[in-house]
């Protein structure tokens, strides 16, 4: 497999059988990313709605385990809380972009 020099405008993929050149656009990598985003929020809410559904069934009697119930209650919380320091981190990101002079 050939080794490819590093080049900033426009990364390539080679191998030795056929040529491929993979050129991002700016409108596929914003689809990348809302894809991305939307993935990790709809996993983030999937661990919330299955924790609530949990806790719904043990107050109501339901055949579930106190430490499965709790399990799912941390993962939700865990998944939130990196959640909302991903977005924090974002805002500042932005805010910092935003004062730089040009």
């Amino acid at each position: 497999m050939a080794i490819n020099p590093v080049s900033l405008t426009v990364p390539t993929v080679s191998n030795e059988s056929t040529k491929i050149n993979a050129v991002v656009t700016s409108a596929e990598a914003q689809k990348t990313f809302a894809n991305t985003l939307k993935e990790a929020i709809t996993n983030v809410n999937e661990k919330q709605i299955q924790s609530d559904m949990m806790t719904e069934k043990l107050i109501n009697g339901g055949d579930v385990e106190l430490h499965e119930v709790m399990i799912a209650s941390q993962k939700a919380s865990i998944t939130l809380n990196a959640t909302m320091e991903v977005r924090n981190k974002v805002i500042e990101a932005y805010q910092e972009i935003m004062r730089m002079s040009v």
